[in-house]
């Protein structure tokens, strides 16, 4: 019976531990440590990731201009037509901008200080769910502090923050149309809420586009009838978020509601009327 447990091979246990995971960890492993491991990767992932998760929203607004349907999604009724081609265009090459001249040589600068390794097995499928759920919730803590401080410090919230509320009524792209200082920041709380949980790669990557996916759900200005937070309550989603935009005082969480319940600072949405 020793000889037995002695002889069990590693990857068994791998497999056991990860019986999902593990053939998608290692057929994304395989041949392409010099890509995951490289420090530009980080940024070139959120920029990409963004992009893409925005792209349904721009065929949203394009159709919202000929659809009433998708035109009564809209959070408010009051808040006009859907932004144009070229607002979406504008926006995107600030944020490219940005993303090229700040964030890439900083979250660099950043990934190769964390010298990040690629383990052999996979997180099993609860690892994986309690290690993104824990980087959201650490986050949306972070950045609950830190968006609070940027409302409070004028010199914060003029050098770092006032570009980002412009949008009185926010669009998908203007999720990450922000200075270069704020976009830095939350781009490296993000890598350091990856970091203080130990997320295995994999995870990470899973928190990265769930974070991306989130913050441009929050700023899309719809209120569909899918969206994440219809389903759980503990999240503000869209509506709870433009409330922020227009009134700056309250409503400071990215995604979870409780840290503005418990300091005050929650300020329900208002119910508009959709047209017929």
């Amino acid at each position: 019976m020793q000889k037995i447990v002695m002889n069990v091979p590693p990857t068994e246990h791998g497999a056991a531990h990860a019986p999902i995971l593990q053939g998608l960890w290692e057929s994304v492993r395989s041949g392409q440590e010099d890509i995951l491991l490289c420090p530009y990767l980080p940024a070139s992932y959120a920029f990409l990731t963004h992009i893409l998760l925005c792209a349904p929203f721009l065929a949203l607004d394009a159709l919202g201009s000929v659809c009433l349907r998708v035109r009564s999604w809209r959070i408010a009724a009051g808040s006009g037509p859907p932004p144009s081609l070229l607002r979406w265009l504008e926006c995107f090459w600030r944020v490219l901008y940005r993303y090229l001249t700040a964030v890439l040589p900083a979250t660099a600068l950043f990934h190769t200080l964390r010298s990040p390794a690629l383990p052999q097995l996979a997180p099993s499928c609860w690892q994986l769910f309690v290690e993104v759920f824990s980087c959201l919730l650490l986050f949306d803590t972070l950045f609950f502090i830190w968006h609070v401080s940027m409302h409070r410090v004028t010199w914060l919230y003029r050098n770092a923050h006032q570009l980002h509320h412009q949008h009185h009524t926010p669009f998908a792209l203007a999720a990450q149309d922000s200075g270069s200082l704020e976009l830095l920041s939350l781009l490296l709380l993000s890598l350091s809420s990856a970091w203080a949980v130990g997320c295995h790669p994999l995870s990470e990557a899973v928190f990265h586009l769930v974070n991306s996916w989130l913050a441009v759900e929050d700023h899309c200005g719809y209120e569909l009838p899918w969206a994440l937070h219809r389903l759980l309550p503990c999240m503000g989603g869209a509506p709870y978020h433009q409330v922020h935009h227009t009134l700056h005082s309250v409503n400071y969480a990215p995604y979870f509601i409780h840290w503005d319940v418990l300091f005050g600072t929650y300020r329900a949405p208002v119910k508009y009327s959709r047209p017929k």
